[in-house]
C-alpha cells in the first residue's frame, strides 16, 4: 500500500484525536454552567446530565467531521436542548397513547372493542400535553452564576448520604466521569454509579427543585456544600489508601470548585476560608513527595520548592475571609490561618508554634473534634514541650474518641519517642503502621519504628 494511500486514515486519526481534547476541555471548563441551565429548562438534574452526554457523544462526531464550532458550550446546550425537546414530545405522546388506552378503562367499558370517536378518550386521566419547550430559550446569561450555584445546592442537599453528596457534586458540578472518580476513592466504578443513580432518584423521590434555597435557608445549607468541597481535597490532599500519598487531580478540583463557590456567594466568608485553606495546604504539594512518590516530611522538605503563587493566591482568600467575617474567622478561616503560619515560616523551628497553638484552641471552641485536639497537641509539642502535649494525647486515648485511625498511635509513638520512651514509642509507631492504609504513609512510620529500634 501506498504512502498516499495510508494518509487519510491518519488525517482522519488525528481529526477525531482533535475533537476530543476539544470536547474534554470543554466539558472539564463548562460542564457546570451547561448542566446547570438545562436543569432550570428541564426542572430535572438527572434529565439534564442524560442529554448534556448525549451531546457530548454527538460532538465527538460533528466536531471530527466539521471542525470546532466558534462557540462551542453554545453548540453544547443547543444540542442538548434539542434533545430534551425530543424527549418532551416523545413523553407527550406517549402520555396521550396512554389516555387514549386508558380512557374505556376509566369508563368501566370491559368489551374488547377498539379505542374510537365517542368513546370518551381524551376525558377521565388523560395529561395535558406540556407546552412546547422551545417557546422559550432554556438559559439567560444573566443567570448562569445562579444555576451553577444551584446545581452545586442540589447535588449536596442534605437528603442525601455523605458519599452520594461527593460523587454527585465531582460528576454534576465537577464534570468528572465514573471512572474518575472511582479511581480517586479507589473504589469499583460500579460503587461509584450506584452512588450517583441512587442520589438523582433520591432527589426525585424528595421532589427536590433545582432552585437556590431561599436566602434565608442559603446560610445554613452552606456547610453542606463546603463541608463536600472539603472531603474532596483532604482526600486529594492525603490519600487514606492506596500506594499514592496525594492525588493532586482532585484536591485541585475542589479547589476549582471552592473558587467557584466564593466567586457565587461573595459576601459570605467561610467559602473564601476554605478557598485559602485549599490553596496554603496545596502550596507544600511539591515538595511533599520525593523521585519516588515517598513521603517527605515537613521537616525535610525545600521550601523552596512551594508553590509562591498559591501562597499569595491563599493569603488574599484569606484576608477576604477575615474582612467578611464580623464574628471573626469560622472553622475554615480559622485552619487556613493555621495554613498560613507553615507557608510564611522559614523552617519548622521558625514557625509560630505560640499562634499556632491559640489558632486551634479556637478552633476547637468553634468546631471541636477529636482531630482538632490531636493537632493541637503536635502545636503544644512544638511550642511548650513533648510532656504536655502527651497528656492531651493520653486524654484522647482514655475517652476512645479516634478509636481505628492510625493518627492517635503515631503522635503518641512521635512524643514518647521525644521524651526517652523508646520501646513504648516503637509500639505505638507499629501499630500506626498497622492501621494505617496509605502505603506511603505507612513507609514512613515503619521507618521511624526502626529507627528507635
Amino acid at each position: 500500500m501506498s504512502a498516499a494511500a495510508d494518509g487519510p486514515p491518519r488525517d482522519e486519526s488525528a481529526r477525531d484525536e482533535s475533537a476530543r481534547r476539544a470536547v474534554e476541555a470543554v466539558w472539564r471548563m463548562s460542564s457546570a454552567r451547561i448542566v446547570g441551565a438545562l436543569a432550570r429548562y428541564t426542572g430535572d438534574v438527572d434529565l439534564a446530565e442524560d442529554v448534556a452526554q448525549e451531546a457530548v457523544a454527538q460532538a465527538l462526531v460533528a466536531w471530527s467531521r466539521d471542525g470546532v464550532p466558534a462557540n462551542p458550550v453554545g453548540w453544547l446546550l443547543t444540542a442538548a436542548r434539542r434533545r430534551a425537546i425530543d424527549g418532551f414530545r416523545r413523553r407527550s405522546a406517549l402520555d396521550e397513547r396512554y389516555a387514549l388506552l386508558a380512557g374505556p378503562l376509566a369508563e368501566g367499558e370491559t368489551s374488547s372493542g377498539g379505542v374510537g370517536p365517542g368513546s370518551g378518550s381524551g376525558s377521565g386521566s388523560g395529561a395535558v400535553p406540556p407546552a412546547d419547550p422551545s417557546d422559550d430559550l432554556p438559559w439567560d446569561p444573566d443567570r448562569v452564576d445562579d444555576d451553577v450555584l444551584a446545581l452545586m445546592f442540589v447535588a449536596c442537599h442534605p437528603v442525601l448520604s455523605p458519599e452520594a453528596r461527593v460523587a454527585l457534586t465531582l460528576r454534576a458540578v465537577g464534570g468528572l466521569t465514573s471512572e474518575e472518580i472511582a479511581r480517586a476513592f479507589l473504589v469499583p466504578v460500579a460503587t461509584v454509579q450506584a452512588r450517583i443513580t441512587r442520589a438523582k432518584k433520591t432527589l426525585g423521590a424528595a421532589r427536590v427543585p433545582f432552585a437556590l434555597p431561599p436566602a434565608e435557608e442559603r446560610r445554613g445549607r452552606l456547610g453542606g456544600v463546603l463541608s463536600v468541597l472539603y472531603v474532596i481535597f483532604t482526600e486529594g490532599s492525603t490519600a487514606t489508601a492506596g500506594d499514592s500519598l496525594l492525588r493532586p487531580d482532585l484536591a485541585y478540583e475542589a479547589i476549582r470548585l471552592a473558587r467557584t463557590l466564593a466567586a457565587l456567594m461573595p459576601d459570605e466568608p467561610e467559602p473564601n476560608g476554605l478557598l485559602a485553606l485549599c490553596e496554603l495546604t496545596a502550596t507544600r504539594f511539591p515538595a511533599r513527595t520525593g523521585p519516588d512518590g515517598e513521603a517527605v516530611l515537613l521537616a525535610d522538605q525545600d521550601r523552596r520548592r512551594w508553590d509562591r503563587s498559591a501562597i499569595r493566591r491563599g493569603m488574599a482568600a484569606l484576608d477576604r475571609a477575615a474582612a467578611l467575617g464580623a464574628a471573626g474567622l469560622g472553622p475554615y478561616g480559622l485552619q487556613a490561618a493555621i495554613a498560613g503560619c507553615h507557608a510564611s515560616a522559614p523552617s519548622v523551628p521558625e514557625t509560630d508554634w505560640e499562634r499556632i497553638v491559640l489558632l486551634y484552641e479556637a478552633l476547637g471552641r468553634v468546631a471541636p473534634s477529636p482531630v482538632v485536639e490531636l493537632n493541637r497537641a503536635v502545636a503544644v509539642a512544638m511550642a511548650q514541650g513533648p510532656q504536655q502535649a502527651l497528656a492531651i494525647v493520653d486524654h484522647l486515648v482514655a475517652t476512645d474518641r479516634l478509636a481505628g485511625s492510625h493518627l492517635l498511635p503515631s503522635v503518641r509513638g512521635e512524643l514518647l519517642g521525644r521524651l526517652g520512651r523508646t520501646s513504648e514509642a516503637r509500639a505505638e509507631l507499629e501499630l500506626a503502621a498497622r492501621l494505617c492504609r496509605n502505603a506511603r504513609e505507612r513507609a514512613v512510620l515503619l521507618r521511624k519504628a526502626a529507627a528507635l529500634a
